[in-house]
């Protein structure tokens, strides 16, 4: 695979409302549109969305959001011109090539030594999924299972007919919202906390928050569950800095009688803070303090027993990689979002659909929150290669997916003409 030319555009997709987590929001996300020809004519286009507050909060304090968007999608930049004319036998070579070098060029233009390698890998997923596309071109692969490494094969040789539509619960998300999200059928909410202020002014929002979402969705039941209840997933995003804020918040949760319902509290310390989580009673997961597939090992010994997998945050290639190392060291995989528009949402899912069930669900667990974040949403479905697939818009809470979704790969052969017509010819 010798990288002839590439090209790269960036599209903007403004949020309905400020997307908050992290103690800090931002207002739009930037999209990435990658396309690489090789030497003998062929040519693949790659989607990415860029997330600086996720993958690295303290460049997104240090810089305005246009400013940490431009750091991002420069790292992207310097990797196109890093891997044209240069030759690989697979996305996951290139990835491996470039990587390094992408990193060491990040902390540069950030300023920033401790630079976190998320906030390289996202930038890195456009070129990664038109390499994916690239390479099937050349091997004439029309399926998602064909792209599938062999060593990852056993991992993700399910087939759910559900995979959980879990939206984000963000902090300025309004009640009446929330009931709306509930009435469609959700079973599943991703419930941000770590709300902004000192240590003990978070935990004591989070509680609070936490209280009124457990007063509303208390009475609602679910088939999709194997309890009935509504079931909540806690995710931190690193707020926490002390074991004991977390003690605090799920003691609380058994006092409100929510603790039963707690399916995963998602990466509850900043990475820096070595906590072993093994007796919180809690399903504790990895997120974005995961990079390497040491990071994974590392997080399973201090107890940790849940791995998110984010094809579109991280790179489809590393993807792969995590689900076999994560299943391996016996934690539950999981696929979540980065703010994604459907065309990423379709590349998530088809390694959601391909993991276990999740413990507590009959099927599959994914966040995707845009219809939650993006006013545009309707559009973007519209927009879609095969806007009328079923498996685009959640029924009773869940992605349903059938033989024709398989057949298809969710429709991520399919050129992107909104995002592809953009590039110049």
């Amino acid at each position: 695979m010798r990288i002839a030319e590439t090209q790269l555009e960036i599209q903007r997709e403004p949020f309905a409302r400020p997307f908050a987590f992290k103690g800090s929001a931002f207002h739009e996300k930037w999209n990435t549109i990658v396309r690489l020809r090789d030497d003998r004519g062929n040519e693949a286009v790659g989607i990415g969305g860029l997330a600086v507050l996720w993958s690295d909060a303290d460049v997104f304090r240090a810089h305005t959001e246009v400013g940490g968007n431009l750091l991002q999608a420069s790292i992207l930049e310097f990797a196109l011109q890093h891997v044209k004319d240069r030759e690989y036998p697979d996305p996951p070579s290139m990835l491996g090539d470039v990587l390094p070098h992408a990193f060491a060029y990040g902390r540069t233009i950030t300023g920033n030594e401790q630079l976190r390698l998320t906030f390289v890998l996202v930038a890195l997923v456009a070129l990664d999924n038109a390499a994916w596309l690239l390479f099937a071109k050349q091997n004439h692969i029309d399926t998602f299972d064909g792209l599938i490494p062999p060593w990852a094969e056993e991992h993700l040789s399910h087939r759910q007919k559900t995979v959980a539509t879990v939206p984000a619960v963000g902090y300025t998300l309004p009640m009446d919202e929330l009931v709306q999200i509930l009435q469609a059928g959700a079973y599943v909410l991703k419930i941000k906390i770590g709300q902004p202020g000192d240590p003990v002014e978070m935990v004591a929002k989070d509680k609070a928050w936490l209280s009124q979402i457990h007063d509303l969705t208390k009475s609602h039941t679910s088939s999709m569950t194997d309890s009935g209840h509504i079931l909540y997933y806690l995710d931190a995003n690193g707020r926490y800095n002390k074991k004991d804020g977390m003690t605090a918040l799920l003691d609380h949760a058994d006092r409100i009688g929510a603790l039963d319902r707690v399916i995963l509290v998602e990466e509850p310390f900043d990475e820096s803070v070595e906590v072993d989580v093994s007796d919180l009673p809690a399903r504790f997961a990895a997120d974005e303090s995961v990079h390497t597939i040491d990071d994974v090992h590392r997080r399973s010994e201090m107890g940790y027993g849940a791995l998110a997998i984010k094809p579109a945050g991280k790179t489809m290639s590393l993807a792969f990689e995590m689900v076999r190392a994560g299943i391996e060291m016996g934690m539950e995989c999981f696929v979540a979002d980065n703010g994604c528009v459907p065309v990423l949402v379709e590349w998530n899912k088809n390694i959601a659909a391909r993991l276990p069930a999740f413990p507590g669900l009959k099927g599959g667990l994914m966040e995707s929150n845009g219809p939650e974040n993006y006013a545009t949403w309707d559009r973007m479905l519209s927009e879609y290669p095969i806007a009328d697939a079923d498996w685009l818009r959640p029924k009773d809470g869940a992605f349903r997916l059938g033989e024709e979704y398989y057949a298809k790969s969710g429709g991520i052969f399919e050129m992107p003409a909104p995002y592809s017509d953009l590039l110049r010819s």
